[in-house]
């Protein structure tokens, strides 16, 4: 261990340790824009400075590593001051528009000019004049707002191995774009927000649709029906002061009513729905068609949007079943339509979504327009859901509970596993070990596709067939496990991995880039928590013995992988080339 001072207080630490990093194991909060604990640092904001003892310059804590009796002083007239101009030339290029900024509240340039007391502008203003670049649908990139942190470009780059954004220009006129200065629809961006999430200001955000929703429920013509996804209960209340993981999942039912949805539906259905098909899927494969094997989950957006850019010779072995989400979505607007005789065609159906990658989903392909509609009309993220209960006057936190509409509202813990890691995964054994030998597992939870680790991999006995997984989460991870792969297939050896689950974003849908910001690892695991708790409170935890999916098979689907199923439950994958061979 290494021992140092900080601010005259004694601290034991590993060698490797930064000084940020240090001085946090003391409690003394060094102040910074760049640094963000799921990245290297970049030292590139400057507010981080300290003093050492026996150097004639401050350096910067971020990158600095802790010595042997360093004797550190974070905090001086003249490391104040510095700090503050520091921040004061960063706000004379950053445009004051802060009340009308999504990011208003949540910013962090924001914040840190708050904390040292800056009320008013102490340098000539010399905001950029660069137009935002809206053109994913998804993703909206405003330059204006960037404060050349980096912390897009580095998630984007070695985080997501997608290379979406780059640093264009140099010194005061450095800014963020795609390289080429194309814009991001033209990029290889794959719109998982990543970007958005660890942005530190409203440089990068969510395209905000929350006027789109509030027309379609003034509308008295519009029947507007609603879903919510697994991660969303256990991340929601963090905008409404909650500890992470709580699990709000009645308290968001009742405030979607009171906004004036018809009807509460909820996604953890469809991902029942989805692991019956997916088990039918995995367990035919498995012992007729081996060599479409291995099958991999396809219900990140993501993901697949990734794997048709940067991947498409496994196109054949993705799983053909849509999302939760989408299936939700096309049983909207025909089973429910036709029980509650309502008219489609005026049925509006939106999706809060802890993912930006949704909103592109909901229009990626013809399938999902399976109802003769669209199936999804609007897909909003977590932190617009946070806005609109706001906007709306409600007292969220006061809100009695309610339970959704029970038709595709119903759902297992298995389902509500879905927003995290290995939860796909685990989901799909549990049922497809009832498939393969019409009994129960011992223990339906599979601790070895479980945690933050980037891949996890692992064998699972299915009676007497061994039956070999892989999870991957972070796009960054997916390179090793499919490269085992091909050098098997390519050397005529036997497959590493029977089963492959990929979700785009760290830690899965808990840390995907549309939940509430200042996500850590720490955070997910307490999100991670929440979604297992609830699935050990589950009477049911095996998606097929939902009675309600049972219900839809028997009155309007048939069998799985029926014909109608097909129509309405799955869909087919392209090849999209980012660049030509």
């Amino acid at each position: 261990m290494i021992k140092a001072k900080i601010n005259g207080i004694s601290v034991s630490v590993s060698e490797g340790t930064t000084i940020l990093e240090a001085a946090e194991k003391v409690q003394v909060k060094i102040p910074t824009l760049c640094k963000h604990p799921d990245l290297p640092p970049t030292a590139s904001c400057g507010i981080c400075i300290v003093k050492v003892k026996g150097s004639n310059k401050m350096l910067r804590a971020c990158c600095t590593p802790i010595e042997e009796n360093m004797e550190i002083t974070t905090h001086d007239p003249e490391i104040v001051d510095v700090r503050r101009t520091v921040i004061e030339l960063i706000l004379s290029k950053h445009p004051n528009e802060c009340l009308t900024c999504g990011r208003n509240g949540t910013c962090e340039l924001q914040a840190l000019a708050s904390d040292f007391g800056i009320t008013r502008e102490s340098f000539p203003e010399v905001v950029p004049d660069l137009a935002a670049d809206r053109s994913t649908g998804t993703i909206v990139l405003e330059p204006r707002k960037c404060v050349s942190c980096g912390r897009c470009v580095t998630v984007c780059q070695q985080n997501q191995n997608v290379w979406a954004l780059s640093f264009l220009d140099r010194g005061f006129e450095t800014r963020i774009s795609p390289a080429g200065d194309i814009t991001l629809s033209e990029s290889p961006c794959v719109r998982c927000g990543q970007c958005s999430a660890h942005c530190p200001t409203g440089a990068i955000f969510e395209n905000d649709e929350t006027q789109k929703v509030w027309q379609a429920l003034q509308d008295p013509d519009t029947y507007c029906a609603v879903q919510i996804a697994p991660a969303v209960r256990v991340a929601l209340g963090e905008a409404f002061g909650y500890a992470p993981g709580t699990n709000l999942t009645g308290k968001i039912y009742a405030a979607l009513r009171r906004m004036g949805f018809k009807a509460v539906f909820d996604t953890n259905f469809g991902a029942d729905l989805t692991i019956v098909e997916e088990a039918t899927e995995f367990v035919n494969r498995f012992t007729q068609a081996p060599e479409m094997l291995p099958l991999i989950t396809s219900c990140c957006p993501a993901w697949v949007d990734f794997m048709e850019k940067y991947h498409s010779d496994f196109k054949d072995n993705f799983s053909t079943c849509k999302s939760p989400q989408a299936m939700v979505g096309a049983l909207t607007k025909t089973y429910y339509a036709q029980k509650r005789r309502l008219d489609a065609g005026k049925m509006c159906m939106v999706s809060i979504m802890p993912c930006t990658a949704k909103k592109y989903e909901i229009i990626r392909s013809k399938e999902m327009y399976a109802s003769g509609h669209q199936d999804i009309d609007i897909s909003i993220t977590t932190r617009e859901l946070a806005r609109m209960i706001k906007q709306a006057g409600i007292d969220f936190v006061n809100l009695p509970e309610e339970e959704p509409d029970h038709i595709l509202g119903e759902y297992s813990g298995a389902a509500t596993i879905f927003g995290v890691t290995g939860g796909v995964m685990e989901a799909a054994l549990r049922t497809a070990y009832d498939y393969v030998t019409g009994g129960k597992l011992k223990n339906v939870e599979f601790e070895n596709v479980r945690g933050l680790d980037g891949v996890k991999e692992g064998t699972v006995m299915v009676g007497d067939i061994t039956v070999k997984v892989a999870v991957a989460h972070g796009l960054k991870n997916v390179e090793f496990v499919l490269n085992k792969v091909r050098e098997a297939k390519q050397e005529g050896k036997e497959l590493p991995y029977h089963f492959i689950e990929v979700m785009a974003c760290p830690g899965g849908c808990i840390g995907g880039g549309g939940q509430p910001y200042g996500v850590t690892d720490e955070i997910r695991m307490a999100r991670s928590q929440g979604l297992y708790g609830e699935d050990e409170a589950c009477t049911l935890r095996y998606s097929h013995e939902n009675p309600f999916v049972k219900k839809l098979y028997d009155e309007f689907l048939g069998e799985p992988h029926s014909e109608k199923a097909h129509h309405l439950l799955h869909t087919t994958y392209i090849e999209r080339p980012e660049y030509q061979k």
